[in-house]
């Protein structure tokens, strides 16, 4: 009876310490829930387009905003990562000078909650010297709630020569 008594309670007291982390566990969980939002491939697509209609613009300040305020640019023709809207926006402002516009070669789009990944090849041409480069690149988007961003933007030249 008294080996009984003290097995229920070591037990009732090696329950009671696991309470409060199980509190902590489900309301851990309860932070992380959220709704995820519908979307598509051809949704994700259709961000680089919005992309590259800020090109077109001239205007760095109307490329940036595609990007979230907490974002990474590591640009194709730049070795400094971006991190700041001012950086990016610096970055942009030379790199608009040629006039680019992108166009995608090949495509791969990953889809989760409220995150997607769209990578592969591009190329841009620059109207101002009629140039092209080969590159390729990756885009990882979030969605805030009303839009998708930008959370890292990755561009590189193609390493071999056709």
């Amino acid at each position: 009876m008294k080996t009984k008594l003290l097995s229920l309670i070591f037990v009732a007291a090696a329950l009671s310490g696991c309470a409060p982390n199980m509190a902590l566990q489900t309301s851990l969980q309860d932070a992380r829930t959220e709704s995820c939002k519908a979307t598509s491939e051809t949704e994700i697509a259709a961000l680089f387009d919005r992309w590259n209609r800020s090109l077109q613009t001239g205007d760095p300040r109307k490329v940036v905003a595609n990007y979230a305020e907490r974002s990474i640019l590591l640009p194709t023709v730049s070795n400094k990562p971006r991190l700041t809207p001012a950086e990016k926006e610096d970055y942009f402002s030379h790199f608009l000078e040629n006039r680019p516009s992108g166009k995608i070669d090949l495509r791969f789009v990953d889809l989760g909650c409220n995150t997607a990944l769209d990578a592969g090849l591009y190329t841009f041409t620059f109207a101002k010297t009629g140039k092209t480069v080969s590159g390729r690149y990756s885009y990882t988007y979030r969605w805030n709630g009303s839009k998708w961003l930008i959370t890292s933007h990755h561009s590189s030249a193609m390493p071999e020569k056709p």
